[in-house]
């Protein structure tokens, strides 16, 4: 439970941890890339030293560790950009209700069970989520011209890219990881995503797309280092867990939107309605269910 409890914590951190960036205009792009350069160097100190060599770009797991990479900084900026271009409620929304994928990925490729009280409260997350993360929307003209196709097409993006990153780290860390593997697994995937962003971001700083401040790197640091931990208590805690995959999911996404959200309401003042709150109740009951549903 000690990995599950870091694991959202340190993840709702991540998404407080941007807000505090757009309140003091840090550059979202050169943070994550700098957090995944800092995400590498902790992973080498937590290892005891830099674990990618000949023998582990060999590794079947190598290549899953690339692909988990591409879509670390991948997914990171459609949640900027739909945020940005449409609203952080639908951000929100389409990333956590992505759970549904891994689930149904492991009844289809572990023969897990969801029936019952355990399908129930995942129809019941589903709605938590909605609830939780639900805003009025506004629907003004120009709103509606302006986005065209980004209305559907980044939610959509961000919806299976999320959901098929979630079931792929479950995957590698059920077939390919063991404990003497994990951390060179992680730092692998982290290296892939700072040697793509950092790519990028030096073409944006030589057309002068993007300019550099000690800002952006404190950021990238501050995010950096919670963010490495967080995917390593994500992958112990699937390793170690106590319910089958389709279950531990929910349950950690769910006590993510949960904790994120209260703690948003206290430290930022956010306006929670009646629905929010609402949200935030079923997310608790549907997290018993998915944990014990399959026992009741």
């Amino acid at each position: 439970m000690l990995y599950l409890f870091g694991s959202i914590v340190l993840t709702s951190y991540l998404t407080l941890a941007f807000k505090v960036c757009e309140k003091y205009g840090v550059s979202i792009f050169q943070a994550i890339v700098f957090n995944y350069i800092t995400c590498v160097i902790t992973g080498s100190i937590v290892n005891g030293a830099f674990p990618i060599n000949n023998e582990s770009i060999h590794q079947v797991w190598f290549q899953w560790a690339c692909l988990m990479g591409v879509l670390f900084i991948t997914i990171f900026n459609v949640i900027g950009m739909t945020a940005q271009k449409i609203s952080v409620a639908v951000a929100s929304v389409a990333n956590k209700l992505s759970l549904i994928i891994p689930v149904i990925l492991s009844v289809y490729l572990y023969h897990e069970t969801v029936k019952g009280w355990k399908l129930f409260g995942v129809i019941l997350a589903l709605l938590a989520v909605i609830l939780t993360c639900y805003q009025p929307t506004n629907n003004n003209e120009a709103d509606k011209t302006d986005q065209g196709k980004l209305k559907y097409l980044l939610p959509v993006a961000l919806f299976f890219g999320s959901g098929f990153l979630d079931a792929l780290i479950n995957h590698v860390q059920q077939t390919y990881v063991t404990v003497e593997n994990s951390n060179a697994y992680l730092i692998s995937g982290f290296f892939s995503a700072s040697s793509i962003g950092s790519l990028y971001l030096m073409y944006q700083y030589i057309s002068s797309k993007q300019v550099f401040a000690f800002k952006h790197l404190l950021a990238g640091i501050l995010i950096g280092i919670p963010n490495y931990f967080s995917i390593w208590c994500l992958v112990h805690f699937l390793k170690q867990s106590p319910w089958q995959s389709s279950a531990s999911i929910p349950v950690n996404n769910m006590g993510i939107v949960l904790f994120s959200s209260v703690v948003a309401w206290i430290l930022f003042k956010e306006r929670l309605s009646k629905i929010n709150w609402l949200g935030i109740a079923l997310s608790l009951v549907a997290i018993y269910f998915i944990a014990f549903g399959a026992n009741l």
